[in-house]
């Protein structure tokens, strides 16, 4: 069984479509995973409130609580698109809308977005399919819904495919290099700061490490030093297990689909197990 007062938190990338089952469509696999979450009675909470609910005590969780988060910020986040390959796709938004509505049941998900415009549109172009599917209109659109929450993923991920990152010459493809005062100010203080001023209505309270990789530095002392500055309350790297109040808040656990499940059964013992 589960253990008591933890949390599981599952993250999941949109843009991952290269089929169109659940091991190659965290599309397909999100879709799935509610229907059994469903069925072996765990509710879904929006991930701030369980973040509040273990470090502040303020909101009460139910006992089988279980958050869901996306990765990236992508269109494939909130719009149907016809991928040139496998076909039309249920956006991310469409399926917690339909599960919500087929089952009359509280449904949210966290939408962990890459701040930076520039470094999106260099993204779309290498990583995506160059069809400018990587805009960040939608997010006022979702803050206003109340359906899919937008926090930060970083200013730009410092991306392997990325011509130029706020990393500057240090190796590009990693997170655990931040280590300095700039280069901290630079990835999650401005992202916090451009999100807030881009997207009225909300103020950016979590992170999600790209990589699921942090430092020492970032953990044990930029991030709690600094909370005025990046208005934060928890980060979260990528330990697959469920969250507890004994856990770093600035390195919170979440499992990942594809990595640490592929399918709704496999996902189902895991969280069972804590």
């Amino acid at each position: 069984m589960s253990v008591q007062g933890a949390i599981p938190v599952l993250t999941y990338h949109a843009m991952n479509v290269n089929g169109n089952d659940p091991e190659s469509n965290d599309h397909v696999a999100l879709a799935s995973d509610l229907e059994s979450l469903l069925a072996h009675h765990w509710e879904i909470v929006p991930l701030i409130d369980a973040v509040r609910s273990l470090f502040e005590g303020a909101i009460p969780m139910p006992p089988r609580a279980v958050a869901i988060s996306f990765d990236d910020g992508s269109w494939f986040d909130w719009y149907d698109l016809d991928h040139p390959v496998h076909g039309r796709q249920r956006g991310m938004a469409g399926i917690l809308r339909d599960f919500r509505e087929r089952h009359r049941v509280r449904v949210h998900a966290t939408s962990f977005v890459i701040v930076s415009p520039d470094a999106r549109a260099e993204l779309d172009r290498t990583c995506m399919l160059g069809c400018g599917w990587w805009g960040h209109e939608w997010w006022s659109e979702a803050t206003r819904e109340g359906l899919v929450a937008i926090e930060s993923h970083s200013f730009d991920h410092n991306h392997h495919t990325l011509t130029r990152t706020a990393f500057g010459e240090a190796p590009t493809g990693r997170f655990d290099g931040v280590v300095t005062e700039t280069l901290a100010e630079a990835e999650i203080v401005a992202a916090s700061r451009w999100l807030d001023a881009a997207v009225p209505g909300r103020r950016t309270r979590l992170l999600a490490y790209p990589y699921g990789q942090s430092s020492r530095f970032l953990r044990e002392d930029f991030l709690p030093r600094r909370r005025a500055d990046h208005g934060l309350l928890a980060a979260f790297g990528t330990e697959p297990r469920a969250m507890t109040a004994l856990d770093d808040r600035w390195n919170l656990p979440r499992l990942v689909c594809g990595a640490d499940w592929r399918s709704s059964d496999e996902l189902m013992r895991r969280i069972e197990a804590g």
